[in-house]
């Protein structure tokens, strides 16, 4: 049985673009990246561990997958996530890439189609197109939603276009000193309600 899980660092206007670093995303012009880095303190960093510390493995858009290589499959730094990170079997779906040699332990799918066909638990971090297409395949489980207290005007959100009609249960939260909330959610299986 699969289960597919997304963790989206999220604004309360919806933003999910560039939230670690400045240079992150800046397709569109977008100037506020890096805007999660005021919010980091150790109640959220053992939240996100909690979500480290499970079995799976990862699944990614092409832009994230890429993106990660350069922070996370060449670091040193005794981080626990380095580990986790490069130990994981990392899945990358994309159409254009030509191998997922760059990280070690990646392997390429071409399509959602490809994503329904695997088996186990799969945890997506950011990759919002990747979500955005599986959720209305109707392949989200769970979502951990990690919501800023700020509003940033403008740059990519989880859902820029209608989503479809989905039900999700709340089953726990969790909120930080720096108001971060973490939600996190389970769909809700038709009829179940």
């Amino acid at each position: 049985m699969r289960s597919i899980s997304a963790t989206m660092f999220v604004t309360l206007d919806g933003v999910v673009q560039g939230f670690g670093r400045p240079d992150e995303d800046t397709r569109g012009g977008f100037a506020h990246g890096g805007w999660g880095a005021a919010y980091n303190d150790e109640v959220l960093a053992a939240e996100m561990g909690k979500g480290m510390a499970q079995s799976g493995a990862m699944l990614f858009g092409r832009r994230t997958w890429q993106d990660f290589i350069t922070v996370w499959s060449s670091a040193t730094d005794g981080n626990p996530f380095t580990a986790h990170m490069n130990a994981a079997r990392k899945y990358v779906v994309s159409a254009s890439l030509d191998s997922a040699g760059a990280w070690e332990n990646s392997v390429l799918l071409r399509s959602t189609g490809d994503v329904a066909a695997l088996e186990g638990d799969l945890s997506i971090i950011g990759s919002a197109a990747l979500v955005r297409s599986l959720h209305a395949a109707g392949l989200l489980d769970h979502y951990t939603l990690v919501i800023h207290p700020l509003t940033l005007g403008g740059g990519t959100r989880l859902f820029d276009d209608p989503a479809p009609r989905t039900e999700f249960e709340l089953t726990g939260s969790v909120t930080t000193p720096k108001g971060v909330i973490v939600a996190h959610y389970t769909r809700v299986s038709p009829g179940a309600r």
